[in-house]
């Protein structure tokens, strides 16, 4: 059974990659800005964010939100990493791609299509990333307060 403490644990760890993908995702839109100005097109500009924003979002959450660096489990987290937010973001990358080929539609501008296309995928990713990369992730418990 679930515990109440549980559900506030998994929630802070929920919030922490939430915000691990802000980061992320300002990094994208960073990424992806500077790429169409160099003149990409918005499908490749995205794909070169997408895949140097998921290097960053890798070590942040590794090292700091589920703190889980082991030299002997790197390399298989890294694989495991890439290939569940590599799925999420298939999925954000067909979105952004849809809605910016609907030319002329609001959803169709770079900075509309970005978040849709990047909350889509948060789901996927933290669920491959929970159950998992770092499955072994034992959520904090506080010592039971004993009862007068």
């Amino acid at each position: 059974m679930i515990s109440g403490e549980d559900t506030v644990a998994e929630a802070g760890l929920a919030a922490r990659f939430a915000c691990v993908g802000l980061i992320g995702f300002a990094l994208d839109a960073a990424l992806l800005r500077g790429s169409l100005a160099l003149g990409l097109s918005p499908a490749v500009a995205r794909l070169v964010s997408l895949v140097l924003a998921m290097q960053v979002t890798f070590t942040i959450n590794r090292l700091h939100v589920f703190r889980a660096a082991s030299h002997k489990s790197a390399f298989r987290q890294w694989c495991a990493y890439m290939a569940t937010n590599g799925f999420g973001n298939v999925c954000n990358y067909w979105i952004f791609v849809t809605l910016s080929s609907l030319h002329g539609q609001a959803v169709s501008k770079w900075f509309v299509a970005l978040p849709i296309s990047a909350g889509s995928a948060y789901l996927i990713n933290y669920a491959g990333v929970r159950l998992v990369v770092f499955r072994k992730l034992r959520l904090a418990r506080r010592p039971a307060t004993p009862q007068a």
